[in-house]
């Protein structure tokens, strides 16, 4: 049954979270924006593009804005409320702590499974849109834009120079077309005037040239017998295709096996189907090597492996000395030929077992986030809560300092332990949970501390007992100069 207590700490806890929410989300997609910006300016994208990639970056970002969102407003939350004495009221008519925080807990806990829920199931697909459609836009051709005086070369097999362009933007003068040839010399159009424009389905360029001159070469590639035509005009229409201006589709195939784009029981089976075939692959490789290089390894015995080492006295004739001279350096040649292309070929299949392998750290550092970063909501809310009743200041000032600092502490480990778990440094396991083992101890010495009105952010309390230290000091110094000589 919810009680008043708990609709109070709810009421209180929901118009900041969702504030706070949507503010973070809002300061992620611009970080995103900031990043490609070189990517997405000047590719002629339409409002509708615009909007499904803003959508595709904001659903990528939820899982980072979550934690924030309840870490900022439980600080807030119980701030506010310390601050207006409602705690002080709670905690002297009997009510602990935890029983206060208890209904935020429950919420905190529904958060972590909505976020969990999100990334595995929303996460996946939003990260396979996002990609395709921002690998579509980056490798796009810019918006189309002819200067003045400017070699323009965006249209496939042409370069286009004019002169001057009238302020209509569409009446232009001095105009020199280059038509790439690769057998011959490059065509070239040379017009005084004329007017360009684009066809009303938006797939041609059109050039309705005056007064002007055509000239081309013709004959063979190589030959020495060519010809050189040039054609005078008054009027010449040219047709440039502008297919390739056009944001083509990228299939959604091309990245559905990433691992990012994998949810929860994806990932679980590829992982055992990587651990499995990795191991046996590379062991069947590398038998297999040895065994079609060297006729010895067919009839290899382990039993040496259980005789103790047994130091024989150098021989005086060696197998090199006992073959024919005439022989000699032939055998020898081959011999280090085999043995260079046995090592090459071992050295391929291993750096193939750690590209593997790699992928393999890979699925497991993803399969690890969607719960690291889910759980992450609960440990942010364990020191964002008993941060708020030990600093008792609400609004945007302290609490929004300490989040911060909390919250780079939080994304600094989370990003050190991701990169350790990468270069194998720790195991995916250690690298993905590196910042909730370090965080829940401080949320649990926090609450501590709060559970017992701890002073840890009063500023006065450190004062005080600075002078205290001081006097102390000071008396422990007094006997030894009353006993000084004057």
């Amino acid at each position: 049954m919810i009680k008043k207590l708990d609709k109070l700490v709810l009421k209180s806890f929901i118009g900041p979270f969702v504030a706070t929410f949507f503010i973070t989300l809002f300061v992620l997609v611009l970080q995103f924006f900031w990043k490609y910006i070189d990517d997405l300016v000047g590719k002629g994208l339409d409002t509708l593009t615009i909007i499904r990639l803003t959508g595709y970056v904001s659903a990528t970002a939820v899982p980072l804005a979550l934690p924030l969102a309840v870490l900022l407003s439980s600080i807030m939350t119980f701030g506010n409320l310390g601050e207006s004495f409602e705690s002080v009221a709670v905690k002297s008519s009997g009510i602990p702590l935890l029983r206060f925080m208890r209904p935020l807990l429950i919420v905190a806990l529904l958060i972590c499974g909505t976020a969990f829920m999100f990334a595995n199931y929303i996460i996946p697909v939003a990260n396979l849109k996002f990609n395709t459609l921002l690998y579509d836009i980056t490798i796009s051709k810019p918006a189309f834009d002819i200067r003045e005086g400017v070699f323009y070369d965006k249209i496939d097999g042409y370069v286009i120079k004019i002169g001057k362009k009238d302020k209509d933007n569409s009446t232009i003068h001095n105009v020199v077309i280059f038509e790439r040839s690769y057998s011959l010399q490059d065509k070239i159009i040379a017009a005084e005037s004329g007017t360009m424009n684009i066809s009303s389905d938006r797939k041609f360029l059109e050039f309705h040239l005056r007064n002007g001159w055509r000239y081309e070469e013709r004959g063979a590639s190589f030959g020495l017998n060519t010809e050189y035509y040039r054609l005078g005009f008054k009027e010449y229409k040219k047709v440039f295709d502008l297919s390739s201006f056009k944001l083509n589709k990228t299939p959604d195939s091309l990245y559905k096996d990433n691992y990012r784009m994998l949810n929860v029981k994806q990932l679980t089976r590829a992982i055992d189907s990587l651990d499995k075939s990795t191991s046996r692959d590379y062991e069947t490789k590398m038998k297999n090597e040895v065994y079609n290089n060297f006729a010895f390894g067919k009839w290899g015995d382990t039993g040496w492996k259980n005789i103790p080492a047994i130091v024989l006295p150098p021989r005086k004739n060696t197998y090199e000395k006992s073959l024919p001279d005439s022989a000699r350096r032939y055998v020898m040649n081959r011999a280090i030929e085999k043995l260079t292309n046995t090592k090459n070929s071992l050295d391929q299949i291993t750096e193939e077992t750690k590209l593997r392998q790699k992928d393999l750290r890979y699925h497991m550092i993803e399969w690890h986030r969607k719960f690291a970063l889910s759980m992450a909501c609960f440990v942010l809310f364990l020191i964002g809560a008993p941060l708020g009743s030990i600093i008792r200041k609400g609004g945007l000032g302290m609490p929004l300092v300490i989040a911060v600092i909390f919250f780079l502490v939080f994304h600094l480990l989370n990003m050190f332990g991701e990169k350790f778990a990468k270069t194998n440094v720790l195991s995916a396991f250690a690298g993905m949970w590196l910042s909730t083992i370090i965080l829940i101890p401080i949320g649990i010495f926090l609450t501590y501390k709060a559970m017992h009105d701890s002073q840890l952010f009063n500023k006065e309390w450190y004062y005080r007992s600075f002078r205290r230290l001081r006097v102390l000091l000071g008396r422990s110094e007094m006997p030894k100069a009353q006993t000084e000589p004057a």
